[in-house]
């Protein structure tokens, strides 16, 4: 925008109310902890009755979302579907692509790039072996996060409490019979994902298929993607034993994760 012509309108052309809203997300989004309204109401030096339109506005837009009791706020999904757009149309695919294709040369087996969208894993990126062995994960394929060892790693980021509330009205459905059908089972998924550091897969979303998983992680230390290995189990050659998958694709997500500003 033409900084002149903005100086000259600006009280013609500037909407406060939308100011007002966009504050209190850059708000929520930097505190600590969930806030309650007379907490934003403080920060962004409004009466708490303007506090409150203002969240009810964003909480039924999705783009804020409250507590079980109602009293506290952070950002909701929407909030993170607009950085996940972003990330995708502007870093992160490009950032990693050239790893993805050092891991698919070094392994010999297809590799993915994935995010979290809500309840489900979003695939943003596919980079195919060059043998025989391709894999019928596409770009923009989406599976459900509790039956995705990716699903798992980036579950990670959740608590429990908001595990459950996510959960709390899902129908687990079983891809395979490796599939965690009941909240309890998928809660020890991730924290052995936690644990871990990554996910060995063998059977979990489709029979007869393998995968080795890691997470990526953004400048403030979040897991932001993840990326994996996949393909059917005779694309994995049988004189590497694990630890070589594991420590190639950690490799490339660490890497992945550096070129995002993180630093462990």
């Amino acid at each position: 925008m033409n900084n002149e012509v903005s100086e000259k309108n600006h009280n013609i052309y500037f909407v406060p109310g939308l100011h007002r809203g966009l504050r209190l997300l850059e708000a929520v989004a930097v505190a600590d902890k969930p806030l309650s309204i007379t907490e934003i109401a403080a920060r962004l030096e409004l009466s708490r009755s303007s506090a409150f339109r203002l969240v009810y506005t964003l909480q039924f837009m999705g783009f804020l979302r409250a507590d079980p009791e109602g009293r506290t706020f952070e950002l909701g999904s929407r909030v993170l579907n607009l950085g996940f757009s972003f990330l995708a149309k502007q870093d992160i695919i490009q950032t990693a692509r050239r790893d993805l294709e050092a891991l698919r040369d070094k392994t010999g087996i297809s590799t993915h790039l994935a995010i979290r969208d809500g309840l489900e894993v979003l695939f943003l990126d596919c980079v195919q072996t060059r043998t025989g062995f391709l894999s019928n994960v596409n770009v923009g394929t989406r599976l459900p996060a509790y039956a995705s060892p990716m699903g798992w790693l980036m579950l990670t980021e959740l608590p429990n409490r908001e595990l459950s509330t996510l959960y709390k009205e899902v129908e687990f459905k079983a891809l395979t019979e490796n599939t965690p059908t009941d909240l309890g089972t998928l809660m020890q998924m991730i924290a052995k994902a936690s644990s871990d550091g990554y996910v060995i897969s063998h059977g979990m979303v489709e029979q007869g298929g393998s995968s080795v998983t890691a997470p990526v992680f953004d400048q403030s230390g979040q897991i932001v993607a993840a990326i994996d290995i996949s393909g059917p189990d005779n694309a994995f050659d049988q004189k590497n034993d694990e630890t070589f998958y594991i420590e190639a694709v950690l490799e490339a997500a660490g890497a992945i994760s550096a070129r995002l500003g993180y630093r462990p």
